[in-house]
C-alpha cells in the first residue's frame, strides 16, 4: 500500500503531465532578468496569464506573483511554485547562487501542484544550493508535492553548458538528488538530447525554453527535436510572452508537444 504522500505525488504528477507530456509556462523572469524582459502590456503579468491559462498544462511562478495573480489562474491551470531565485543586480561573481525565495509551506498554502528549485551544478555555490534543495525536498515529501529541479550546469570549469556530456552530468546529478521532474538545456540535436533522456532513467525531462528564438518556427523545430528524442515536454517563457501573439505561440508549441505536429503545420495555429 502506498503512503498518503506517495498517492498525492502520483496524482499531482498526473495533472502536470496529463498525457505523459507537458507544456509548462515559466514566468519567473521578473526577478532574474528584471523589467527589461517585458515591453508594452507584458509588464502587467495578468495580461499574459489571461491569454495562456487555457492553453498550457501548468504555470511556474514565484510565490509573490502567484499570490497577486491568483484571480487569473486559480481553478484554470495547475500551479508550480518556484522557491529559489536571484537578481542580476548582484556582483557578477555571486550570480551563480540561487537564494531562498519562499518556503514549501507557501507552496502548500497557494494550492500548488509542485515545487521548483534551481541548482547550478558546477558553481562555487553548489553546496549551498544543494542544502536548499534537500531542505525543499524533505518538506515537499511530507505533503506529496513533486519537486521540479531546474538542473543547470554553470560554473568556471564548464566551457560549454550545452555540451551533451555536461548536460547529462547535470541530469544524472538531478536524479541522484531526488528530482521528480527535470528542466534542463537543449543540446543541439535529437541524437544528443536522446542521450540526455536516457540518462534521466525514466524521470521526466523537460527542455528549458531559453531566450526568444529568431522565429517561432525555429523554436518549434527545437521542440519537435526534444519530443522526438523522448523528452516529456518543455518549460517555456520568453518564446511565449515575448511573441506578438502569446496565445497563438502557446497553441503552436502545445500542438508539437501533445499532437506531434510538424512545426510547419503547428506554426499555423499561431495565426
Amino acid at each position: 500500500m502506498l503512503s498518503y504522500a506517495a498517492v498525492g505525488k502520483k496524482i499531482r504528477l498526473g495533472r502536470l503531465l496529463p498525457d505523459g507530456k507537458s507544456l509548462i509556462f515559466a514566468f519567473d523572469h521578473g526577478v532574474e532578468h528584471g523589467p527589461s524582459d517585458f515591453s508594452g502590456e507584458t509588464i502587467n503579468p495578468r495580461k499574459i496569464l489571461e491569454k495562456i491559462v487555457d492553453v498550457v498544462d501548468a504555470i511556474m511562478l514565484l510565490p509573490g506573483m502567484a499570490n497577486i495573480t491568483s484571480d487569473v489562474w486559480a481553478g484554470k491551470v495547475p500551479l508550480i511554485v518556484k522557491v529559489t531565485s536571484k537578481t542580476s543586480l548582484r556582483p557578477e561573481d555571486a550570480r551563480l547562487l540561487q537564494s531562498p525565495f519562499g518556503w514549501v509551506e507557501d507552496v502548500v498554502a497557494l494550492g500548488a501542484e509542485a515545487v521548483a528549485a534551481t541548482v547550478y551544478w558546477g558553481s562555487h555555490y553548489e553546496d549551498s544550493m544543494l542544502k536548499q534543495w534537500f531542505t525543499v525536498k524533505r518538506e515537499a515529501e511530507k505533503y506529496g508535492l513533486p519537486c521540479l529541479q531546474l538542473s543547470y550546469p554553470r560554473g568556471p570549469a564548464i566551457k560549454n553548458m550545452y555540451d551533451v556530456e555536461v548536460v547529462r552530468y547535470g541530469v544524472r546529478a538531478a536524479i541522484e538528488s531526488g528530482a521528480d521532474l527535470i528542466k534542463t538545456y537543449y543540446t543541439g540535436s535529437t541524437e544528443t538530447f536522446r542521450e540526455v533522456v536516457k540518462t534521466a532513467a525514466g524521470i521526466p525531462v523537460l527542455m528549458s525554453g531559453g531566450a526568444k528564438a529568431k522565429t517561432l518556427l525555429d523554436f518549434l523545430h527545437v521542440v519537435k527535436s526534444v519530443m522526438d528524442a523522448g523528452g516529456q515536454g518543455v518549460v517555456v517563457g520568453r518564446n511565449i510572452f515575448q511573441h506578438e501573439n502569446p496565445k497563438g505561440a502557446a497553441k503552436a508549441i502545445s500542438a508539437v508537444v501533445h499532437e506531434g505536429l510538424d512545426p510547419e503545420e503547428a506554426v499555423k495555429k499561431a495565426g
